[in-house]
């Protein structure tokens, strides 16, 4: 069954927000926000982070992340840092 949302909304500078929660117990959100970002943390505890203006970040369950940077000409970096395991 999908995730369940349980609370939204839109504060006063016009940023989205949405709570949601899996069947499984994992609580996940997201913010949309009106200068073009968004964030999302997902019920299985992944992250994703969108600047708007070409920066990403995503993180994976076991904690890897992988940073983009879009330059406005189009040239793309990108960098992998995986999680430490002690």
């Amino acid at each position: 069954m999908p995730d369940q949302v349980t609370n939204s909304g839109t504060n006063s500078q016009g940023n989205h927000y949405c709570h949601r929660e899996s069947d499984s117990g994992g609580q996940g959100y997201h913010y949309s926000n009106s200068n073009g970002s968004y964030y999302y943390q997902n019920t299985d505890g992944s992250k994703y982070y969108n600047s708007g203006s070409g920066y990403t970040q995503h993180t994976s369950t076991a904690g890897n992340t992988t940073k983009t940077y879009t330059s406005s000409t189009g040239h793309m970096s990108t960098t992998y840092t995986p999680s430490s395991s002690n």
